[in-house]
């Protein structure tokens, strides 16, 4: 066996992706989205300082 006969096989480079352009509506869409993002990024922040909902969770009976 000479060389690289057996083996697994090198894969392809993938070809680069281009720029693509942006319309003005993509553009506000992206900017929604980075709206929403940060939205949710700060009620995860906001909810995580609390402690549980609920105060009860499973209750054990007195036996």
């Amino acid at each position: 066996m000479s060389g690289r006969a057996g083996g697994k096989a090198k894969p392809l480079k993938a070809p680069k992706k281009k720029a693509v352009d942006l319309d003005e509506e993509d553009l506000a869409f992206k900017a929604k989205q980075r709206e929403e993002q940060a939205k949710l990024k700060e009620m995860q922040a906001k909810a995580s300082g609390k402690g549980p909902l609920l105060g009860g969770g499973i209750k054990k009976s007195g036996k």
